[in-house]
């Protein structure tokens, strides 16, 4: 692997283990919790939401290339963008990942007879290409976390739980919601360190929107909110579920950098940090649910 595709994965893996990893751990700890998992399902949408992720990273790559907001990039490394792929071969990327994605999400839909999940999952990939691709992107209007929130939050946690357990319930709506609000925070702190460039080129998201102060200040409660809700779960008679507490010097160790200040490539291991809170937050709630379901 030479060396600037290793960069392309490094930065990929920053956004997409803890975005697709997460919401399936949260969603089959709910499904523990209700005393019903499924591991040959869990594994399937664990696949659909790697897949998705990946898809994802391909997408807005090629996107943001062709459209040249990438030109004067201080995050992780674009194939695009740089120069280093030719855009078809990265858009031929994105469709392969969604194919996989639709292929994985098919399997569940056999596996369940639950054949409406087949608009849903169409939605998702909708949403994924869309967001920074074809001529009004959703992500260049401030709508990125919206999107991140109801897709790799309240669908992928609630979503899991429902093909295992067969209902949507209020442990997997609350996981949903927390995991939805670090999901959020990492796509946020992305786009604070990219707002200057973002501005300029004309892709007013979310950070660009807020300007820097409140970007920071909505970072934070995006960070802090997911804990209480923890508490709120053991409070509701799942005690274990106040393990998730043990990640939060991950989360302070993120938050510490926005609140100074930090800009610009001081912001790039904020973005490691939120995503190992997001992943380690997720790894020990959902530890907290299965003890509970036992």
């Amino acid at each position: 692997m030479s060396a600037t595709a290793g960069q392309w994965v490094a930065g990929a893996r920053l956004r997409t283990l803890p975005a697709a990893v997460s919401p399936v751990l949260a969603g089959t700890g709910a499904a523990a919790a209700a005393d019903s998992v499924n591991f040959v399902l869990a594994l399937l949408a664990l696949v659909v939401a790697l897949a998705l992720q990946v898809g994802v990273n391909y997408a807005n790559d090629y996107s943001d290339g062709v459209k040249g907001t990438d030109a004067d990039r201080v995050g992780p490394f674009r194939l695009v963008g740089s120069g280093t792929a030719e855009p078809a071969t990265v858009k031929r990327a994105a469709f392969a990942a969604f194919a996989l994605a639709g292929a994985s999400g098919l399997a569940i839909v056999i596996y369940t007879a639950l054949w409406w999940l087949l608009a849903v999952g169409a939605l998702a990939i909708l949403a994924a290409w869309f967001y920074t691709g074809g001529s009004r992107p959703y992500g260049y209007r401030g709508l990125g976390e919206v999107s991140v929130f109801v897709f790799f939050g309240l669908v992928a946690v609630t979503g899991t739980t429902y093909v295992q357990v067969g209902e949507i319930t209020a442990v997997s709506l609350v996981c949903a919601v927390a995991i939805g609000l670090l999901a959020c925070a990492l796509m946020l702190v992305n786009n604070l360190r990219d707002a200057p460039t973002d501005a300029t080129s004309g892709k007013r998201t979310l950070a660009v929107a807020l300007g820097d102060r409140g970007t920071r200040f909505v970072f934070a409660a995006f960070l802090v909110m997911p804990y209480l809700l923890g508490i709120g779960l053991a409070a509701a008679d799942l005690p274990w579920t106040l393990l998730s507490l043990l990640s939060t010097p991950l989360a302070g160790r993120a938050l510490t950098p926005v609140l100074r200040g930090g800009t610009g490539r001081e912001l790039i291991p904020v973005l490691r940090d939120t995503g190992f809170t997001e992943l380690a937050f997720a790894v020990l709630l959902t530890v907290g649910l299965v003890i509970a379901g036992a």
